[in-house]
């Protein structure tokens, strides 16, 4: 058994769809597809969220709009404007959907997220395994939430692995299909409230399901050739890196290299499953592979860049120095504010990190910083991040630029720059 993964980017439009299809239909094996929103619905959905936490009815109407007629225009192409099952299952979806919004929110922003983004993914698998269904590629349409078992960390939901691993096996049996059809980025607590597993999460609700139903590879369909030695929409020259090691994915997704969710290694490790990256622009060529590797591998330099951050200085208020109950408070801080910190650099009375300015939260994280220190931060930064670098690299990509924040080791050179 195989799984794969599709992302918003494969099945944003009819075109799509039917490739995702085409490609399906290459390999004639037990197979779990998982099938992220389509395109952009997911930020579309981001959006409606906080048009509904904000009580802002106009933007409601207008995003929902957007979202049916989008929906709608790929079921029309797909089905030839046929009147059809999909057709009217997806219009009680968003007559259910609208009703919802019709109420008042929670007064947990977090947990309104997860019940109104996770509609993506309902409404993109819902209507793949229909169109596959109706192209002779017979799979069974289930809900992740009934086996993906979650706490209530709302949009960082941690796994039940226990609970899960029960229930999956029990549902993806392969008895009645030899293709399942399920959505990533989803899951659901024991009492049955949606979760989600953190932005970009359906690469690892993929490797989830290969761990426990012990398969032979996991294959994430991307548009691109591969794993890149860099983002291709931020360097002009890149390379893809025919092979990697566990670790070194690790440590590139840990960086922020978006090709894949940071948690997705862990539990392919554990069964030592190999991980595939092909483009499902071009099928036929090989991609990368992420893998068990037990010889030294020599890596061309790679390039991950994360912008928007914010570097924040912090301070005691009495001229003291920077001890580590100091440090532990601060930590304490971020972590009940839910931000991670993406780098750290301490002195003798300053401790300063560098995070991704959050879309919620920031304002009230400063002002607990400081009742207890003196607070300083830049905004608008990046976060240059080249592992196996070289001298001249590093002045080809620096030397030009206001450096904040430089870190080196023996692999890893790292700048926060203006």
């Amino acid at each position: 058994m195989k799984v794969f993964k599709f992302g918003g980017a494969s099945v944003k439009d009819g075109d799509g769809v039917r490739n995702l299809a085409s490609i399906i239909r290459r390999y004639p094996e037990n197979l779990i597809v998982v099938v992220s929103a389509m395109g952009k619905t997911t930020n579309a959905l981001e959006a409606l969220t906080k048009c509904y936490f904000n009580g802002d009815n106009n933007g409601i109407l207008h995003n929902i709009e957007i979202l049916k007629r989008y929906h709608f225009d790929i079921i029309l192409d797909l089905f030839n404007g046929i009147p059809n099952a999909i057709e009217r299952e997806i219009s009680l979806d968003f007559e259910l959907f609208g009703t919802r919004l019709g109420h008042a929110p929670s007064l947990d922003y977090d947990f309104e997220y997860d019940q109104i983004v996770s509609m993506g993914e309902l409404l993109s698998t819902k209507i793949v395994s229909a169109y596959l269904n109706t192209v002779g590629l017979r799979n069974k349409w289930m809900d992740i939430r009934h086996g993906l078992r979650t706490d209530a960390a709302w949009r960082e939901g941690n796994v039940d692995w226990s609970l899960s691993s029960r229930l999956i096996q029990s549902q993806f049996n392969f008895k009645d299909t030899t293709v399942y059809l399920t959505q990533g980025f989803v899951g659901a607590t024991v009492t049955d409230q949606t979760t989600t597993l953190g932005r970009e999460g359906s690469d690892y609700t993929a490797a989830i399901m290969a761990n426990i139903l012990n398969a032979v590879s996991v294959t994430i369909w991307k548009d691109v050739p591969g794993i890149m030695n860099a983002d291709p929409n931020k360097f002009e020259v890149t390379h893809k890196l025919d092979m990697l090691s566990y670790r070194e994915a690790v440590e590139m997704t840990y960086y922020g290299a978006k090709v894949i969710h940071p948690k997705t290694m862990k539990p392919l490790v554990e069964k030592d499953i190999p991980l595939y990256v092909r483009s499902f622009i071009h099928p036929d060529e090989n991609g990368s592979v992420i893998c068990s590797i037990d010889h030294v591998m020599n890596y061309e330099p790679v390039f991950i860049s994360k912008e928007e951050l914010v570097l924040i200085t912090i301070s005691p208020i009495d001229f003291s120095f920077i001890a580590e109950e100091s440090i532990s408070r601060i930590y304490k801080l971020f972590a009940h504010h839910r931000i991670k910190v993406d780098l750290v650099q301490q002195s003798a009375m300053n401790f300063s990190v560098a995070i991704e300015r959050p879309e919620r939260g920031f304002d009230q994280l400063i002002g607990d910083l400081k009742k207890k220190f003196v607070v300083h931060y830049n905004d608008g930064l990046e976060l240059l991040t080249i592992r196996y670098y070289n001298e001249d690299i590093i002045f080809r990509m620096t030397g030009h630029r206001s450096v904040f924040v430089a870190q080196r080791t023996r692999t890893t050179a790292r700048f926060l720059l203006k």
